[in-house]
């Protein structure tokens, strides 16, 4: 497992290395998921369809953790290297269109470590704010996520990240508060002294080993539940 783990970081530092300088027609990468989308049948009877909604730490947590996913048929919409402007304009896509009655949504490092340039936290939250709007237009319970702790990132380091995730946590979670939305924080369970990601969590200081992830399981299924119990 661990040689995995090293593998898929190293396969990863270099798509976000790719993904920082990257530009092309395809900016928000629509046809990642486009056929998989396509083929995802109608939600049937009784269903209750989630999605994950993210970058890389999404994307990787439906491999590297797929029995959580497998077994409560949840939807992995997670895209290395991505931005929350990238993500706002595949939402409908990826998101809106699959009908999902939950969404969860984490962003926000990516921008932070300026993989399309520079943008300031207010701008971040508004992309936020502007995915979590979109779901509840079309009946679509969201649940926000703080931005997991870093130190440096590896791809784009000098950043001095920390203290902007501690901020744009702040915000999140105030804007949650204000109207009524659930929030996920793994960032407090994650953390070290350094206001990093604990080393026991991650092999590379920014993305999740298999033991992240399950601390992360545990966190968002429960939020899930509750949920889905005021739903009903």
């Amino acid at each position: 497992m661990k040689s995995l783990i090293s593998y898929l970081s190293l396969i990863l530092f270099f798509t976000q290395c790719f993904s920082y300088g990257q530009s092309n027609s395809d900016w928000a990468n629509l046809k990642r998921y486009a056929h998989a989308d396509e083929s995802l049948p109608p939600v049937a009877p009784g269903e209750t369809r989630v999605v994950f909604m993210g970058n890389s730490i999404t994307e990787f947590w439906a491999i590297l953790d797929s029995s959580f996913f497998i077994k409560n048929g949840y939807i992995d919409r997670g895209i290395s290297g991505q931005t929350s402007s990238q993500m706002l304009l595949r939402f409908r896509q990826d998101v809106i269109d699959l009908k999902p009655a939950i969404v969860v949504i984490l962003a926000g490092t990516n921008d932070i470590a300026e993989n399309t340039g520079p943008i300031s936290l207010k701008d971040i939250l508004g992309n936020i704010i502007s995915m979590t709007q979109l779901a509840e237009a079309n009946n679509i319970k969201v649940i926000l996520s703080s931005v997991l702790p870093v130190y440096d990132f590896p791809w784009h380091k000098g950043l001095q990240p920390a203290d902007k995730i501690i901020r744009l946590n702040s915000m999140i979670k105030a804007y949650c508060a204000a109207n009524n939305i659930p929030y996920v924080d793994y960032y407090s369970k994650m953390v070290d002294e350094r206001k990093g990601l604990d080393k026991k969590f991650t092999n590379d200081g920014v993305h999740p080993t298999l033991d992240g992830y399950k601390i992360m399981d545990s966190l968002i299924d429960k939020e899930i539940k509750t949920v889905l119990k005021s739903k009903q």
